[in-house]
């Protein structure tokens, strides 16, 4: 026995010594406004750009960017490829770029306009890339046809994006194509509308959007803000595999800042097809089974259209624990009939949704729309209380700018009393347990559990 523990001694030792050697191995690079791509990227000696880091680091290195602003210029594109701009490239595996401690690095694209290109600010194309504390602004659309450009795109697997704050862009902020377990964390997107294609409609421009391909599982998006996007906040459609959106929030998107009416203006609109525009055997080759995505502890406020959208989707998805106010229609479980070549692209009453302790007051049209109720699981919804009606005494605070309040000091969302329910509200613990952790007696109605 004494010699089993020796061995395992010495063996434990050895580990330790080997992740010791890794440690040390990895290194500190560092970029600056002021940097230039000649130097060796030491503190004292930054370079310019993240495509220079990138060249220097390994997997386990860290890339500090530095406060200021990076104008970016044209000749700094990585990759020109059929009609797209890459600006940075990131296809280099496990290195994390984080703003340097207590400074804001701002990226400006307004000088970058390669004619006939969509720019992609960021492509994360690599795995287990961290990207945090960076503002992305000013990037630009050319084409005047259909077209979107975006600040990031996901196409690997492992990432996580956090802290990142893109606005005042005719961009997408963070759109996801391919990959799996990437986390979209504490994120915020606003003020972004294309104002040159499709006659300036801003019909491309969404906070979030995920249009994963098959095989692309177990992505997230958590604790992000879309507000003041010319088209949706939050946007699921052509999606292949389920996507978990989580205490997420989506207000004023369809309008501009002084509410001027723009696109669509939804705030989680999670899935459908492009409504007849799919030929049903490209269809059935690419996204059946048709995805359940899952919307849980989200918020939805005076979004142009629906809060929460189905979007003519083919199945049913998971609906809990939101809360929706002053939305044209607070929800909205519109589905296609069917899938099959007949029905496929007819609309009907959304079928097969679960639906549970959700919360909407005040929509300006209706609460709940386009909906089967015998066709799906509905359980302690606002919109079937008995005896009951939900007022503006339920709530804490109808005070709607205490959305855009600074997030906390670990990048969460700010802690509100917006839409909170009032101690003495009806709605505390008219809930039913569904397997998340809740005071009292049972959950709560909304996406805001009572302290």
């Amino acid at each position: 026995m004494e010699n089993i523990f020796e061995i395992m001694k010495h063996r434990i030792v050895l580990v330790l010594v080997l992740l010791n050697g890794l440690f040390a191995l990895a290194k500190e690079i560092y970029v600056a406004p002021a940097g230039k791509d000649t130097n060796n990227g030491s503190i004292k000696s930054p370079v310019e750009t993240i495509k220079k880091a990138q060249e220097l680091a390994q997997a386990g290195d860290v890339v500090y960017i530095r406060g200021g602003v990076y104008t970016m210029r044209e000749e700094q594109v990585a990759e020109k490829k059929s009609i797209w701009a890459y600006v940075t490239k990131l296809d280099k595996n496990g290195i994390s770029y984080l703003a340097y401690q207590n400074e804001k690095p701002v990226f400006d694209y307004k000088n970058v306009k390669p004619e006939g290109r969509r720019i992609i600010a960021f492509l994360v194309a690599g795995n287990n890339i961290h990207i945090k504390g960076i503002e992305v602004t000013g990037v630009q659309v050319t084409i005047k046809k259909h077209t979107q450009s975006e600040c990031f795109e996901v196409r690997g697997s492992n990432n996580t994006l956090e802290q990142l704050s893109m606005h005042d862009n005719m961009a997408i902020g963070v759109y996801m194509l391919s990959g799996s377990n990437n986390l979209i964390l504490n994120c915020d997107a606003y003020n972004n509308y294309d104002s040159v294609s499709e006659g300036g409609k801003g019909g491309n421009s969404d906070g979030f959007g995920c249009h994963l391909e098959k095989g692309s599982v177990n992505n997230v998006l958590r604790g992000c803000r879309a507000w003041y996007n010319s088209d949706d906040g939050f946007d699921l459609i052509n999606n292949a595999e389920p996507v978990l959106i989580e205490n997420c929030w989506a207000f004023y998107n369809g309008y501009s800042s002084g509410f001027v009416p723009r696109a669509d203006g939804n705030g989680f609109k999670a899935g459908g097809y492009g409504k007849g525009k799919n030929p049903y055997n490209e269809l059935i080759e690419k996204y059946v089974p048709i995805p359940k995505n899952t919307i849980r502890f989200c918020l939805a406020v005076k979004n142009k259209q629906s809060g929460f959208y189905a979007n003519h989707h083919l199945e049913g998805n998971y609906w809990y624990n939101n809360t929706a106010y002053l939305n044209k229609r607070n929800y909205n479980m519109l589905n296609c009939v069917a899938l099959n070549p007949t029905d496929f692209g007819t609309d009907g009453p959304g079928w097969n949704h679960e639906m549970a302790n959700n919360l909407g007051f005040a929509a300006t049209v209706a609460e709940l729309t386009d909906i089967d109720k015998s066709r799906c699981i509905l359980k302690n919804n606002y919109f079937d209380l008995k005896n009951s009606t939900v007022t503006a005494a339920d709530f804490l605070s109808l005070d709607e700018s205490l959305l855009m309040a600074l997030r906390q000091a670990d990048g969460s969302l700010p802690e509100i009393n917006f839409l909170k329910l009032n101690p003495a509200s009806k709605l505390i613990n008219a809930g039913t347990d569904i397997g998340f952790p809740f005071k009292g007696t049972a959950p709560d109605l909304g996406c805001f559990e009572q302290k």
